[in-house]
């Protein structure tokens, strides 16, 4: 009898032992039983000498197996996002052993001098940054980049935010490569992701375009990562384990020797300083903008309906950037002034006019919009901080003529209407589109002479080092998507006006500036972690994240930055409290997040985005 350890998948488990007549290889799929779970896919990790307990013995050996490049992420994630190995395998994908087969006869993009250039720079480093200007051809770079690798029998990833992943990418895509590639992401059914994996598994598609689930695909000879749009805060996971993808496509390049280019116009702070970088500027089109600042108190403005009229007049097409989806995201009453909340999160409920209901966004409560304040009885109430769904239905009061929809996580519910949308849009069967971030998502929009950007002031006072960066990004990207063909204007609705009219023109002065301000203090300099305590006792919480502090104080090389109630105190009807540590290195720090999770409900976020 052999005897072999092994890693349940998706199981919070450490490694078990089960016994096997047969000799077996590590990285092997295997089939056992867990108590009275049958037929759990588990992954062979060593064999080992026969333990002092029983062991059940191994149901079936599979012709599947984890590659090694899977095994070192999974080790890499387990350990530097301190998370059980076995739970980490329910990500992966396994496969046969397969052969990739060379691709002949492809064509590429013909590229300018500047392209050129940035693409020898692609070549000579291992890992590096592409900062290039909305419009300045990128995307042809990175296909020129993916040709020759194709070309080699190496395997390509392109990441892209899943918003990104459209009919017009898949498009650019098919006009050089054919059918010889495949989409990857959430929206995509398991039968297609089956069909797919197929002709993935036997060699015969070596490119792979995805969201960040596709850097657990059985890649067996992977050359090329390129990581576009590499600022967006969707390669974050936001749920545990709390991975970056892009940070992990960097680990990749270094531990395994595979090429990994970042693109972004508007690249993140720890990357630029980072990174070797290529700044690619200009444009393709002659592209001409005019930036109009609106210091107006209401959204809509005289000067905002001005401008409206004159792109509906000129039979142009307007996108409409606005940060909350819903018709408002508070309900106040007048008389108390309280704000009417969900009853398990200690956040206001948004309301959605359409369906006559208040909804949370956190723990999705829906309850009827009342007719009185529950707290006061008072009966005026006043909805505050509008949304993308009370913007449109007043806009199609104003502008009875125009057709005006709506693009936001309410509305795109499936990859079908995304599509259509999109379609309607492009086709010019749509005058204005009203969304939030998603509109900024790297769509290119033909006939756009008018972006609007509403509502950015409270991102750029939020408590987050990153608030300024992440808000003049997505300034940008809304304003890069007018203006593609000829003359444009963006209206920026801002009391900030300083701050805007000095960097949206200019974003590597804004990096330099920022660079300074988060020395010593913040990434890149220094290492984060946000430790997060929650119970539904409250003083249960709270014992514990004074426990957690008090054991950290010990620590000299990690310093203790602040402590408490997290901003939105309750989620779920759990209390939440934080700690935030700082150090040089990110060693302590997991060795305290391995400390941490000894306790119940406690959660440790490494590099952290989001400080709520």
């Amino acid at each position: 009898m052999r005897y072999y350890e092994l890693a349940i998948k998706g199981f919070y488990l450490d490694i078990l032992t089960y016994e096997s007549t047969e000799f077996i290889k590590p990285l092997t799929e295997v089939i056992v039983d867990l108590g009275v779970k049958k037929n759990l896919k588990a992954i062979v990790l060593r064999e080992c000498l026969k333990p002092n307990f029983k062991t059940k013995e191994i149901k079936e050996i599979t012709p599947n197996s984890l590659s090694l490049f899977q095994k070192e992420l999974a080790d890499f994630i387990s350990y530097y996002y301190t998370c059980k190995f076995a739970f980490i395998l329910s990500f992966f994908e396994t496969s046969k052993p397969y052969e990739c087969k060379k691709m002949t006869d492809l064509e590429g993009p013909n590229l300018s001098f500047n392209q050129n250039k940035a693409l020898d720079f692609a070549k000579e480093n291992l890992t590096s940054l592409l900062f290039a200007d909305t419009g300045s051809g990128k995307t042809e770079i990175y296909i020129s980049l993916i040709k020759e690798y194709l070309e080699k029998g190496q395997q390509v990833l392109l990441l892209m935010p899943e918003i990104s992943l459209t009919p017009q990418m898949q498009k650019r895509l098919e006009k050089y490569f054919k059918d010889k590639f495949f989409l990857w992401h959430s929206k995509i059914s398991k039968k297609k992701k089956e069909e797919c994996l197929r002709h993935f598994c036997e060699g015969e598609i070596l490119l792979v375009a995805g969201a960040r689930s596709a850097l657990f695909l059985p890649f067996r000879n992977l050359g090329l990562i390129v990581v576009d749009e590499e600022h967006d805060n969707s390669y974050k996971a936001s749920n545990k384990p709390y991975f970056n993808a892009r940070d992990l496509a960097l680990f990749l390049g270094q531990k395994l020797n595979i090429k990994v280019v970042l693109g972004s116009a508007t690249p993140s702070v720890t990357s630029f300083y980072k990174q070797k970088y290529f700044r690619l500027k200009g444009t393709f089109f002659e592209s001409k903008k005019e930036y109009i600042f609106d210091e107006s108190d209401e959204i809509l403005s005289q000067k905002l309906l001005l401008e409206l009229r004159t792109s509906l007049r000129e039979k142009k097409q307007i996108i409409i950037f606005l940060p909350s989806r819903a018709n408002f995201r508070q309900i106040l009453c007048k008389d108390c002034g309280d704000a009417i909340k969900c009853p398990f999160c200690s956040i206001a409920l948004s309301m959605h006019k359409s369906k006559n209901i208040l909804k949370c966004h956190y723990c999705n409560f829906i309850q009827e919009i009342p007719f009185s304040c529950p707290k006061c009885k008072g009966e005026v109430l006043e909805a505050r901080k509008m949304g993308t769904a009370e913007l449109k239905e007043r806009l199609e009061g104003i502008f009875i003529d125009a057709k005006i929809a709506k693009f936001d996580s309410d509305e795109i519910t499936s990859e079908k209407k995304l599509n259509a949308i999109l379609k309607d849009f492009n086709d010019e069967k749509i005058d204005i589109l009203v969304g939030t971030s998603m509109l900024a998502k790297g769509h290119d929009y033909h006939s756009v002479d008018l972006s609007v950007i509403l509502g950015l002031d409270e991102y750029l006072f939020r408590p987050n080092f990153r608030a300024s960066e992440e808000t003049l990004a997505l300034a940008m990207q809304v304003a890069g998507r007018a203006g593609r063909k000829g003359e444009a204007r963006v209206l920026l609705q801002t009391k900030n006006k300083p701050f805007f009219e000095k960097y949206i023109q200019n974003y590597d002065e804004f990096l330099k500036d920022e660079l300074e301000i988060r020395k010593n203090l913040y990434p890149p300099f220094k290492r984060l972690m946000r430790i997060v305590i929650e119970d539904k006792e409250q003083k249960t919480a709270l014992k514990t994240c004074e426990k957690l502090v008090f054991e950290i104080g010990k620590i000299k090389q990690v310093e203790l930055i602040g402590y408490g109630a997290c901003g939105i105190e309750i989620i779920n009807n759990k209390f939440r409290f934080y700690i935030l540590l700082r150090s040089n290195t990110y060693t302590h720090l997991v060795k305290i997040a391995n400390y941490a999770l000894e306790f119940k409900n406690v959660s440790c976020d490494i590099d952290p985005i989001d400080f709520s």
